[in-house]
């Protein structure tokens, strides 16, 4: 799985908390109801960069999504100044899918393998392509 994403990848949050705020407020309105605080809108359906990936973990580090707010003391030396930052903490590969950056829809990724000759040699690479998605109008077999 985590072959399939690299840095720089545009990726979309399929699971964890919904950010539709008509589903948000119907939510909030049975909580309160019940006498329980609201939730905050979460992650899903968001896009964004990958900046760092984390296979060992099984974890990616997507710009604008699942942040969190830190706490951060002022330094000894003239350049730290203290307060509260907000910075991106990772999320697990199994909650994000690829997009397309042209069409920005998820794909299905599969691989194709090439024969590639440089240097004088012949080289087997594998390339990422699309798969299915006829149905939405992607197209199938294409280099992502």
């Amino acid at each position: 799985m985590a072959a399939k994403i690299r840095k720089g990848d545009l990726v979309e949050v399929v699971r964890g908390r919904s950010s539709d705020e008509k589903k948000l407020a119907e939510r909030n309105a049975r909580r309160a109801a019940e006498g329980l605080e609201p939730l905050k809108a979460g992650d899903k359906g968001k896009q964004g960069r990958v900046i760092k990936v984390f296979p060992a973990e099984g974890k990616v580090l997507v710009e604008g999504i699942n942040l969190k707010t830190r706490h951060v003391r002022q330094g000894q030396t003239q350049g730290q100044t203290g307060g509260i930052e907000t910075i991106e903490a990772p999320i697990s590969i199994a909650k994000v899918a690829l997009v397309d950056p042209e069409t920005k829809q998820r794909v299905r990724v599969g691989f194709r393998e090439d024969v590639v000759e440089r240097d004088g040699r012949t080289r087997t690479v594998r390339v990422r392509v699309t798969r299915g998605g006829a149905k939405r109008g992607i197209e199938q077999g294409k280099e992502i």
